[in-house]
């Protein structure tokens, strides 16, 4: 009977560290009890959440705690705040390369929530700037330290699709001559000495992908859909492969057949295999999904 007793002592350590777990477990199970990561595998963090849009509108505090959730994992950290330390150091110089085109633009609430962060980790207001086609003329971005690349997902009628590898282009002072061949070689952006070696971060925002549309200035919202998602990673190329895959898949179900790109994203295959920028084969992808898994397409 004595050795089967638990004093007041034990029982209250032994709640503690039951708290303590709980805690961890929720805040990150996939970290502490999901599958083992393959270190030879691209870490890329899909993230969505039912509540992201309300009528339309973005929830900026649900769309902070999604991209906090990502870079938690991404990272490895077990708070938000190490996360982005990881990231961005308080000497840096940031560029944040966002996109503008006024169908379908980087939400504000996001390019907001981004300054927030970088302020948060000691980099000054002075330091930090938001722009797309005035990149070169920038003076923040002229001396930047560090690039975080964000945009949402849309079909394209030049590259296939228009995601993080196209972002790039407004860092070109010939963009057009990146047109060739339906695009191809736009992997070539990355080794421009304005970009080459800064990009910390790639967002591919999943919240409204558009996922047709014929000509160059297509946009029609009923080729929209509320996937209310994120794909988040140090690879643009294995985010715009997962990005591809999903609005692939979006488009086979909307139009009840296999219904390829015209033109075909050919470019992201190519940043792999011709640029070796990074890796486009899922096999070679370690796809984290946190979050909301209805619809998930992928």
């Amino acid at each position: 009977m004595k050795k089967n007793t638990i004093t007041r002592r034990q029982l209250l350590k032994r709640s503690a560290f039951a708290a303590i777990g709980s805690s961890l477990f929720f805040s990150s199970p996939l970290r502490m009890f999901g599958r083992p990561r393959n270190e030879n595998l691209t870490k890329v963090i899909l993230v969505r959440d039912k509540s992201v849009l309300e009528n339309e509108q973005v929830n900026a505090s649900v769309l902070e705690q999604m991209l906090d959730n990502a870079l938690m994992e991404l990272t490895d950290t077990l708070d938000a705040v190490s996360a982005w330390r990881k990231i961005l150091k308080p000497e840096d110089v940031l560029g944040i390369k966002t996109n503008v085109w006024n169908n379908l633009a980087t939400p504000s609430q996001l390019e907001q929530i981004l300054i927030t962060k970088a302020k948060k980790t000691g980099i000054a207001e002075n330091n930090i700037s938001v722009s797309d086609r005035g990149v070169l003329t920038d003076p923040v971005f002229q001396r930047a330290t560090a690039l975080i690349n964000v945009r949402p997902m849309r079909t394209h009628a030049w590259a296939g699709v228009g995601s993080l590898l196209k972002n790039y282009i407004m860092f070109s002072d010939r963009p057009f001559s990146y047109h060739d061949d339906s695009c191809a070689d736009l992997a070539k952006l990355w080794e421009l000495p304005e970009v080459k070696g800064k990009t910390r971060l790639n967002i591919l925002v999943m919240l409204t992908p558009l996922f047709h549309g014929i000509g160059p200035h297509h946009f029609n919202k009923k080729y929209t859909w509320e996937y209310k998602g994120m794909i988040v990673g140090f690879d643009p190329v294995a985010i715009d492969a997962t990005g591809l895959r999903i609005i692939q898949a979006k488009r086979s179900e909307f139009f009840g057949e296999d219904t390829p790109l015209n033109p075909p994203a050919k470019h992201i295959l190519l940043a792999d295999t011709r640029h070796h920028l990074g890796t486009a084969d899922p096999n070679k992808i370690d796809l984290i999904k946190l979050g909301w898994k209805e619809d998930l397409l992928i």
